[in-house]
């Protein structure tokens, strides 16, 4: 009964983050389903304080990055970086299309999939409006799909990466070998797909007439952090370090520098920053913490070795596809948890968990609320008044995750 309970009350706080229902906001029914989980003694405060804990990495790279992309924004760097793409694309709207998704890629790749959705999305914004387009959605789309497209490039590109493998992260040359090629059909199969999905919308001639405007030495201290943050994540990386606590230094040494040249009050950037992520996050660890005490990570850990024992091949096909389509149902940020405990449980071979590591990390690109990098995406969007169909998305998403996935899946076998 008591797991039965546990299994009810997760499910329904994860479809509330999903669904939103009457529009209550996602870290409202995160925070509820923990805080019912708690109090009813379901599970443990001390249980609790445990799950809360192994997220507080997740807390100082978010904080971190947010604070930077608030203080960017703040100085106008967006507005400038975006004036440069828009004179870039000379008028034409596939020249920006693809501008973009380079830049997309490039930020994934060093900064991180959540990079990307909180620093890369506000740029675009600007750069839309600043080329006069009538429909921005398909230069937005391209924000949220190769966050997670270009997400495996390294172990930084994606949180995720560092929790499925552990303390068995491979050294760079280690993993490039392993994910180099899928990465490449990934981000090349996902630019095709989305690109011919929006070609329509990609035909009218934008404006050429840009005004560069003059970056403020705040805004050159922005671009500067950003740089930091990313060199700073590679050689984390590289070392094996935590990649939490260098983030949100590099990105309040950047807000103190800003604030000290412009005289300007930390707090004004501060309350610019969409600080429910944080106890949205919070309360899906707390919520996975109780999740594995009913036995079913177990049970799956489980028949995972036994499947694998037998067919291998048809194992990681499996756990790919099945992964990709649990990240939709529950977000990835609990089902890659969850999904480390069974990887770490079962020990199974390497081919299997590459697959659970794709499936976790492309599979969000079907649903708004995959990942936490497109919820991330959603709220820099509401912020600027702007708002995306979930069932449009979805539509869209079971064209560009699926193809690239079972691409990218059968360039594990090379």
């Amino acid at each position: 009964m008591t797991s039965t309970l546990i299994l009810l009350i997760s499910l329904l706080a994860i479809a509330g983050v999903i669904v939103r229902p009457f529009g209550i906001p996602e870290y409202i029914s995160a925070c509820a389903g923990a805080a019912i989980l708690l109090l009813s003694g379901l599970l443990k405060f001390s249980e609790g304080i445990s799950g809360f804990s192994k997220g507080i990495d997740v807390y100082f790279f978010l904080t971190g990055m947010m604070m930077l992309a608030e203080t960017a924004r703040i100085e106008g760097m967006f507005d400038w970086l975006a004036a440069h793409a828009a004179r870039l694309a000379k008028g034409s709207s596939t020249r920006l299309f693809f501008l973009i998704y380079l830049v997309g890629t490039l930020v994934t790749i060093f900064l991180s999939n959540d990079a990307t959705a909180v620093v890369l999305t506000p740029a675009v914004i600007a750069a839309v409006r600043a080329s006069k387009v009538k429909n921005p959605l398909p230069y937005l789309f391209i924000c949220a799909f190769i966050a997670n497209a270009a997400s495996f490039v390294l172990p930084i590109s994606n949180p995720a990466n560092l929790v499925i493998y552990g303390s068995h992260l491979p050294d760079l040359r280690g993993w490039l070998s392993s994910f180099l090629i899928p990465s490449i059909v990934s981000i090349i199969a996902t630019f095709i797909v989305l690109y011919f999905l929006q070609r329509k919308a990609l035909r009218e001639s934008l404006s050429t007439d840009i005004n560069i405007p003059i970056l403020s030495g705040g805004g050159k201290a922005a671009i500067g952090g950003i740089f930091l943050s990313a060199v700073i994540l590679t050689v984390s990386s590289a070392w094996g370090i935590s990649l939490g606590l260098p983030t949100f230094i590099s990105g309040m040494v950047t807000v103190m520098i800003v604030c000290i040249g412009t005289r300007r009050i930390p707090l004004t950037i501060a309350k610019g920053v969409s600080w429910n992520v944080l106890p949205l996050v919070a309360g899906l660890f707390i919520i996975v913490e109780a999740f594995g005490k009913t036995g079913l990570t177990r049970s799956v850990s489980e028949l995972l070795t036994s499947y694998a024992q037998g067919n291998v091949a048809g194992a990681a096909w499996g756990s790919g596809i099945i992964t990709a389509v649990v990240c939709n149902l529950m977000n990835n940020l609990p089902a890659g948890l969850t999904a480390s405990s069974i990887v770490h449980s079962s020990a199974p071979p390497e081919i299997i968990r590459r697959a659970i590591l794709i499936g976790i990390d492309l599979g969000p690109n079907l649903s708004l609320t995959g990942s936490l990098a497109s919820i991330l995406w959603l709220v820099a969007l509401r912020r600027e008044n702007l708002s995306v169909n979930g069932w449009s998305f979805l539509k869209l998403g079971a064209i560009v995750m699926t193809v690239p996935l079972l691409l990218v899946l059968a360039s594990l076998f090379i």
